[in-house]
């Protein structure tokens, strides 16, 4: 595979490394307790817009017209 020879650990320690380089030993946690927060965020996002789907998908099948018998 072309992306298992590009993206393999050795790759993820010199971003690693090349991380605490240019923005400090300090920076690095705030950073990752920030993209923690904003996947939880997202997900939370995701969760709601799938319940008020399904609400909206129910109230517009309670509020169709009744078919008459022909």
């Amino acid at each position: 595979m072309f992306f298992g020879e590009i993206f393999g650990p050795d790759l993820l320690i010199v971003v690693i490394v090349v991380a605490v380089l240019i923005f400090g030993g300090a920076a690095i946690p705030k950073f990752a307790k920030n993209l923690g927060s904003a996947k939880s965020q997202f997900e939370k996002g995701l969760k709601e817009g799938k319940e008020a789907g399904t609400t909206k998908a129910t109230d517009a099948s309670d509020t169709k017209a009744p078919e008459s018998d022909k």
